[in-house]
């Protein structure tokens, strides 16, 4: 594995990945200047070149003697003001046809003599210079041929010159930018560093948010993306310890109980004490196992918002199912256990475990605690398919509850009268219902059914 320290920092690979190809492009760039820059200056001293050329030809003529040969009609001061230059030496020569010098001088020769030779230029080497030639072709008033050639040293010095001023000021223009982008990425860099240790820092037992001084947008996201994190720990801490703190809580008694009843079957040798014991110790049993299901389900529902997929579900088989699961405890109970509204397909936008979650409470409620004292006992479940939602109701004609209990019977622990004269149940069935609506989206109500008893109706939305 790759250690820590042979990885570069984002700094440095900012820096490489910035000046690299800004670099590559001076590089280019100044090389396309340069070259053109050399192009055109060539081109001009080439053509001052020409020009003097032309003139030398302009002067040559046919010697009158008749013996077909050459003369320049120019004199020396002439021939000296053609060839002065401040910088450079020229130098020329008349040649003719076969290469015989008639003019200029001698030793000056291209590396090729060609009638139809237009212009050429090229280096050749004169007393021990290299110089830069044109050689041009007259064919009047007989064929001859004109050298022209000086020497490079200004020509040399000018592209030189023009090589330092075009290259040196980009040169330091880049180290300044790259001086300055250098300070302006660390200073950017500084809001993630500034994290990095806050993070580092941090003990595993703080989940409180971490400050974040950003100023860059992409830094403020990774931060609260990080707060955010934090923050679904805490609540998953939080859940884990309200649910070790409930348990532990809540088991107390039932466990207490059931080693009490123990204690006392065993001082005891009558088998029909040993069998009312037991009978305590299974009911015990039953409550706390009751008890630790709907601790694990109200951690459950903490954790489920994270992954909760919800989808079309069809209510009036899971309203059936339930009540068919519920009809022998219900049977055993002397409860009139019954359905209304799923004859046919009523469709809910929801999810399957959630709905199943909300029937079991509110039947195991209705069953436990609303039982009719006086009369035949009921429980209805009812689905009623409205135009905009769907509306699941659990009724019972049972002794309900008081306007002032209404109010606090969707909090945790929280017992009507029913409940607490029972002695059963732990007061967290309609706190389980409540966090799976709000899970699911939708809405809870109770109110009191006339003369007595409780109504819980759940409104489910319905599919697009």
């Amino acid at each position: 594995m790759t250690s820590l320290t042979q990885k570069p920092s984002l700094r440095n690979r900012l820096l490489r990945h910035v000046l690299v190809p800004l670099a590559a492009t001076w590089l280019l760039g100044s090389a396309l200047v340069v070259g053109i820059a050399t192009y055109f200056a060539q081109q001009a001293y080439d053509r001052a070149l020409l020009d003097d050329a032309y003139l030398v030809a302009s002067h040559v003529r046919k010697a009158v003697d008749g013996t077909g040969s050459f003369d320049l009609s120019l004199s020396a001061q002439e021939i000296s003001t053609v060839l002065f230059d401040q910088s450079e030496s020229l130098f020329f020569a008349v040649l003719s046809p076969n290469g015989a010098l008639l003019a200029g001088h001698a030793g000056l020769r291209p590396a090729e003599l060609d009638a139809n030779l237009k212009p050429r230029f090229a280096a050749v080497e004169y007393q021990g210079h290299v110089l830069r030639s044109v050689t041009i072709h007259r064919p009047q008033p007989e064929d001859f041929y004109v050298v022209m050639a000086q020497t490079t040293t200004s020509r040399d010095h000018l592209l030189q010159r023009l090589l330092t001023f075009s290259i040196v000021p980009q040169l330091l223009l880049l180290l300044l930018l790259a001086a300055w982008l250098q300070r302006a990425i660390e200073d950017d860099l500084v809001p993630l560093a500034q994290l990095e240790k806050a993070v580092g820092r941090r003990d595993a037992s703080d989940l409180t948010p971490v400050p974040v001084s950003a100023t860059t947008r992409d830094v403020q996201r990774l931060g609260q993306a990080v707060n955010a994190l934090l923050g679904r720990i805490a609540a998953s801490v939080q859940a884990q310890r309200e649910f070790s703190g409930n348990v532990a809580h809540e088991l107390r008694t039932p466990l207490a109980g059931i080693r009490a009843l123990t204690d006392y079957g065993l001082r005891h040798n009558d088998p029909h004490v040993w069998r009312e014991q037991l009978l305590g110790i299974a009911q015990s049993q039953a409550r706390a196992s009751h008890l630790v299901d709907q601790l694990l389900a109200l951690a459950l529902a903490d954790e489920a918002h994270q992954i909760l997929e919800q989808k079309p579900v069809a209510l009036d088989v899971l309203v059936s199912e339930a009540v068919l699961r519920f009809l022998p405890r219900a049977d055993a109970a002397g409860v009139d256990l019954g359905a209304r509204g799923v004859d046919q397909p009523v469709w809910v936008f929801a999810n399957s475990a959630l709905v199943e979650g909300i029937l079991n409470n509110l039947i195991d409620n209705a069953l436990r605690y609303g039982r009719a004292l006086e009369g035949d006992p009921y429980i209805t479940v009812s689905v009623v398919d409205a135009p905009q939602a769907v509306v699941l109701s659990v009724i019972d004609n049972g002794p309900g509850v008081t306007p002032e209990q209404l109010k606090k019977l969707a909090q945790r622990w929280v017992q009507g009268s029913a409940g607490e004269a029972l002695k059963e149940g732990s007061g967290l069935g309609l706190a389980i219902v409540s966090e799976y609506v709000r899970l699911l989206g939708a809405k809870v109500s109770m109110q009191t059914e006339s003369p007595h008893g409780l109504r819980v109706s759940v409104t489910l939305n319905k599919p697009l």
